[in-house]
C-alpha cells in the first residue's frame, strides 16, 4: 500500500500545522475532534505548551453528534468559550471524523462569527495532510485578514513559515540577529515570537524571506496585493547567509522572486532528507562552507521551482529507501529516526526535525541560523 510508514514515523498532520501557525497570535484555535485528542495538537507536536499559553480547545466530538451531526454543541461550546476568553479571533478545523461525517466548516464559522461578535476563519483540515497544508492555510488566512496598506519601509523584511515544527526554539530571535546585521528592519516574523499587530504592519515589508513552505501561499498573497517579492531560503552556516542577504537585496530592486534555496550544485557524496526549503538551504551552506555537493530530498509537498536539477520529492517511505539504496550515497543528513530505512554502511548524521520525531530529539536540536556547521556535521 503506497505512503503507508511501515517503519519510520509520519509527519505532523495539517491540523498540528494550523495549531502552531497560530500559536501565538492571540487568537482561539478549535480543533473539532474527538476527547483527549488535544494533547496530540498541543503537547506531542507543541514545545511552546510549557512555556507559553495558547487557548487550543477540543470540541470532545462523541461518537453520537458524528452520526447525528450534532453541530449545534460545538458552536454553543465555542462561542461560550470566546465570551469567557474574549480572543483576537477563532480558527475552527477539523479532523478524521468530521471529515469523514461532512461537517461544513465554512457555515460552522459564520454562525460562530455572527453569535460570539469575533471573527471566526474556517481552516479546512483533515488530519490526513501534511503540517505544512494546515499551517500554510492559517497563515494565508491571517495575512489576509490582518495585513493593512503601509508606507514601505526602506530594506524591511517578513520572515514567513517560522513554527517550531521546523526550527528550534529562538530561531525567530537568530534570523533577527541576522537580518539586524545585515541593514535589514524585520518587520514580522511569522508566526515566532509575532503578535497581530505585527501581522497588520506586513506590507510595509520592502521583501518577504520565505524559509519553509509553509510560508509560500502568505508570500504569493502578498505579492499580488502590495507587489512585495518574495525569496525563498533559510541562512543557514556561515557563507551562505552572505549570498541571501545579497538575493533578497536584489528582489528588492528588481521586485523579481526568487527561489533561491535551487541554487546548490547537487551531487553524490551526500542526501539531504527534509522540509524542502530548509533542505535545500542547507544543501546551499554545505556547498559555500564545505564544497560538498548535495541531493535534496524533499519528503514534504513543495514547490517543484524550488528544487534544484537532481534533486526530488518523493513521500513515500519506500521510494525513500529505494532511493537511497540505488544512489548509494558516503552520508545521509536526516532526522535520527531515518537510519532504520539508511542502508547499512551509509552514515547517518542525525538533525532532529520536530514535525518528524517531536520530542524524542528535541534536547539535540541545535541552531544552525547563521551559524558554523561544520561542528553539527562532523
Amino acid at each position: 500500500m503506497k505512503n503507508v510508514s511501515k517503519i519510520i514515523a509520519c509527519y505532523a498532520a495539517d491540523t498540528s500545522g494550523v495549531c502552531s501557525a497560530l500559536y501565538e497570535l492571540g487568537g482561539m484555535t478549535v480543533v473539532h475532534d474527538a476527547s483527549g485528542c488535544n494533547s496530540t495538537y498541543s503537547t506531542h507536536d507543541e514545545p511552546r505548551w510549557w512555556d507559553i499559553k495558547s487557548n487550543i480547545y477540543i470540541s470532545a466530538l462523541t461518537e453520537l453528534d458524528a452520526i447525528m451531526g450534532n453541530d449545534e454543541k460545538l458552536i454553543c461550546d465555542t462561542v461560550s468559550a470566546a465570551k469567557d476568553k474574549k480572543p483576537g479571533f477563532i480558527a475552527v478545523c477539523g479532523s478524521p471524523m468530521p471529515m469523514m461525517t461532512g461537517v461544513d466548516f465554512d457555515a460552522v464559522a459564520m454562525e460562530i462569527e455572527s453569535r460570539s461578535g469575533v471573527r471566526t476563519f474556517p481552516l479546512h483540515t483533515n488530519g490526513t495532510r501534511s503540517y505544512i497544508e494546515g499551517a500554510s492555510e492559517a497563515f494565508e488566512a491571517v495575512v489576509r485578514e490582518y495585513a493593512l496598506p503601509q508606507e514601505r519601509a526602506k530594506n524591511g523584511v517578513n520572515v514567513l513559515g517560522l513554527t517550531p515544527l521546523d526550527f528550534p526554539l529562538g530561531a525567530d530571535r537568530a534570523v533577527r540577529d541576522w537580518l539586524s546585521e545585515n541593514d535589514f528592519e524585520c518587520v514580522c516574523t511569522l508566526a515566532m515570537g509575532c503578535t497581530l499587530e505585527d501581522i497588520g504592519k506586513m506590507a510595509s515589508a520592502s521583501v518577504n524571506l520565505v524559509v519553509s513552505s509553509s510560508g509560500l501561499a502568505a508570500a504569493r498573497y502578498l505579492k499580488e496585493k502590495y507587489g512585495i517579492p518574495f525569496v525563498c531560503g533559510v541562512p543557514f552556516g556561515l557563507e551562505f547567509p552572505y549570498d541571501l542577504a545579497g538575493a533578497m537585496l536584489r528582489a528588492i530592486e528588481s521586485g523579481e522572486d526568487c527561489y533561491y534555496s535551487a541554487s546548490h550544485t547537487p551531487g553524490n557524496d551526500l542526501v539531504i532528507i527534509g522540509e524542502g526549503i530548509s533542505a535545500t538551504s542547507l544543501a546551499c551552506a554545505i556547498e559555500a562552507d564545505r564544497g560538498v555537493r548535495s541531493t535534496v530530498i524533499a519528503a514534504q509537498p513543495i514547490d517543484e521551482a524550488m528544487l534544484g536539477a537532481g534533486d526530488v520529492n518523493i513521500t513515500a517511505e519506500e521510494d525513500i529507501e529505494r532511493f537511497l539504496a540505488d544512489r548509494q550515497p558516503a552520508a545521509v543528513i536526516a532526522d535520527p529516526i531515518y537510519k532504520y530505512i539508511t542502508p547499512k554502511g551509509i552514515k547517518l548524521i542525525g538533525i532532529p526535525h520536530f514535525a518528524f520525531s517531536g520530542r524524542c530529539y528535541q534536547k539535540h536540536m541545535k541552531n544552525m541560523i547563521n551559524t558554523d556547521i561544520k561542528e553539527i556535521l562532523r
